[in-house]
């Protein structure tokens, strides 16, 4: 017997004793798709184990294409438009889609070179932290940048244009910041492997 779902996050949706998304206003063909919608985008391991589905579901097609409109996206799944555009906009509600960007060529720009660095305070409260944390975040040639264990407390990923922009960011900008004891770096010779988010 089926029953409105209570958590109130899929408004117009039933759900059967298997959970299975079928919309109200679709047929029975269409109910299949839509369940074919929705197991496709999870690993084989999630649609065994109930308890992974909602985490699963950030593996969405449309993270190789973003420019992929929904009626394409439609088709490559294999469903109705009207539904495939509900799905997507539930996982953008549920926060699985975070947002759809353009990556740009950084070589392009001028910045061909990356830089990593690892790098030391001299003092570790809450404020100093902080306070370095948002002064690193806001330097452009700063892509990534994360708080870690271990010998150093920072690892950061930077772009530069070659050494002599490497010197200018480190005397210019980065130990222009105050309280960092050590640093140290390594130029990156090979790309191996750079992927927006996580393949599932």
């Amino acid at each position: 017997m089926e029953k409105m779902y209570q958590g109130g996050r899929l408004k117009g949706f039933l759900f059967s004793s298997k959970t299975e998304p079928k919309p109200e206003f679709c047929s029975d063909r269409m109910a299949i798709s839509s369940r074919r919608f929705f197991s496709s985008w999870l690993p084989a391991n999630a649609r065994r184990k109930p308890s992974t589905t909602r985490t699963a579901r950030s593996s969405v097609p449309c993270k190789k294409n973003a420019r992929l409109s929904n009626a394409e996206l439609a088709e490559q799944i294999g469903m109705s438009t009207t539904a495939c555009w509900n799905r997507t906009r539930q996982l953008e509600l549920d926060g699985y889609i975070d947002g759809y960007v353009a990556l740009v060529n950084q070589r392009m720009l001028g910045y061909a070179d990356i830089v990593i660095l690892e790098v030391t305070l001299d003092r570790h409260e809450d404020d100093a932290l902080a306070r370095f944390g948002a002064e690193l975040a806001a330097l452009p040639e700063v892509l990534e940048a994360y708080l870690v264990s271990g010998e150093y407390d920072y690892w950061i990923k930077v772009a530069v244009d070659g050494t002599a922009g490497y010197e200018r960011f480190l005397r210019e900008k980065l130990y222009r910041i105050s309280s960092i004891r050590h640093s140290r770096s390594m130029f990156a010779l090979r790309c191996m492997k750079d992927v927006p988010s996580i393949q599932v």
